[in-house]
């Protein structure tokens, strides 16, 4: 008997796809180092394709801008300095107004802190004397006289000793650390660079790879949605960026209306920190509280309330119309997908379903209208607004009345038969 190669490839893909689920689940901790390794081997190259893809948004915009260059190497080349230029500046400024005052914030509460603590011990120590039970309890309740000091002394100096060892291991542990992470952070920029100036030729390159594993049918299909997923998360990144400046421009009206100070710098603040869906203003709420609070309490609960109230408004009326219109989703679906992304996989998880999730309504529905135009359901049925459907029950009744009338006309022509003859 022949054997057909496909049905054999198919076999081996499968029994091998067993043998891997099988060896995960039986050893899962070696699968899970190993899986560990590779990560921590590619995810400098992983940081730096999701840092291309964040950047070639602006630097296509920016590119389409230095059109009348006729060179492209200097064209791209001047749109990935300009693009990383413009993103150094907009840190930079971020930084250059929050760096400065929270220093004076601090500082103010340096000198306001003391105060307090003085003014609430000098009350304590009245407190005490008013109440002289209350003086003699506490010392009861402390046993002070009690006390070993020197075997207290003996155990502090033996701890500090223990403490002195494992922060020097924890020191030259973060040193390593800190030093890794900056070599992985400069190959993940230098080839987020690569990959920007070469986008063109990386994806000729893994369309053929690509065509050249799977049928071409196939292969269409993965670069449509490939693309599809290109274009919304592309969208989505946009939609985020004009949301948070939205978000930012509100918080300074409202400042503005109650006369509240550092306007310009919370607004900035909450803008920056609201490009991560949903929970990252609640970090610029913080921080703008902390700042009005040095100098009028108050008008930091009246700050917090406002947040609150504007917050609940850009959760469920601006940011899933804007987002959402951005990249085709509607706002409720919006909505769930940062929940969801939220619970599974928390901040990032938000970042990553709302286009995930958009990329899949795209293709769910494109699939839905090429199955309903297949079955050849009536338009009429799919409107807002359908026609009145006749209810099963009511067939039934309606076939059983014509079967009754049947019977009843057959009946009546025996008859008429009878009477003739």
């Amino acid at each position: 008997m022949k054997i057909d190669k496909s049905v054999l490839k198919k076999l081996f893909i499968l029994a091998a796809g067993c043998i891997l689920f099988a060896w995960l689940v039986l050893d899962t901790a070696r699968a899970t180092a190993m899986f560990s390794a590779v990560w921590n081997l590619f995810s400098p190259f992983a940081v730096g394709a999701g840092i291309a893809f964040v950047f070639n948004v602006p630097m296509r915009a920016i590119e389409r801008q230095l059109a009348d260059i006729r060179k492209t190497g200097l064209r791209r080349g001047l749109s990935i300095l300009l693009t990383i230029l413009c993103l150094v500046l907009i840190i930079m400024f971020v930084f250059e107004m929050l760096i400065p005052q929270i220093r004076l914030t601090v500082e103010s509460l340096s000198q306001t802190i003391p105060v307090f603590v003085e003014g609430l011990a000098a009350k304590l120590m009245v407190m005490m004397q008013d109440h002289p039970e209350m003086r003699d309890w506490i010392q009861e309740a402390l046993k002070l006289e009690s006390l070993d000091w020197n075997g207290i002394f003996k155990e502090a100096l033996g701890f500090l000793g223990n403490q002195v060892s494992t922060v020097m291991g924890s020191a030259v542990s973060v040193i390593g650390s800190v030093t890794g992470a900056i070599i992985n952070g400069v190959v993940s920029i230098a080839f987020a660079i690569y990959c920007l100036a070469r986008k063109e030729i990386l994806a000729r390159q893994g369309r053929r790879l690509l065509y050249s594993l799977i049928s071409e049918q196939h292969a269409d299909q993965v670069v449509r949605v490939l693309r599809l997923t290109n274009s919304t998360f592309s969208n989505f990144i946009s939609g985020q960026c004009l949301e948070a400046c939205i978000l930012g421009c509100l918080f300074a009206v409202a400042m503005a209306i109650f006369k509240m100070p550092y306007i310009s710098l919370v607004s900035v603040v909450i803008a920056v920190t609201a490009l991560i869906p949903v929970v990252g203003a609640f970090v610029g709420c913080i921080l703008g509280a902390f700042f009005i609070l040095v100098n009028n309490p108050i008008q930091a609960l009246t700050f917090v309330i406002m947040f609150l109230i504007i917050q609940q408004l850009e959760n469920n009326l601006i940011y899933p119309r804007v987002v959402g219109t951005s990249i085709g989703l509607p706002g409720m679906w919006v909505l769930v997908a940062v929940t969801v992304g939220g619970d599974l996989m928390g901040v990032g998880g938000m970042l990553l379903m709302i286009p995930v999730t958009s990329v899949i309504y795209a293709l769910l529905r494109e699939f839905t209208e090429n199955r309903l135009a297949e079955r050849g359901i009536p338009a009429e049925k799919l409107q807002n607004q359908p026609p009145e459907l006749t209810n099963k029950y009511n067939r039934t009744q309606q076939r059983r009345e014509r079967q009754r009338l049947q019977k009843m006309k057959q009946k009546f022509l025996e008859m008429q038969n009878q009477k003739k003859k």
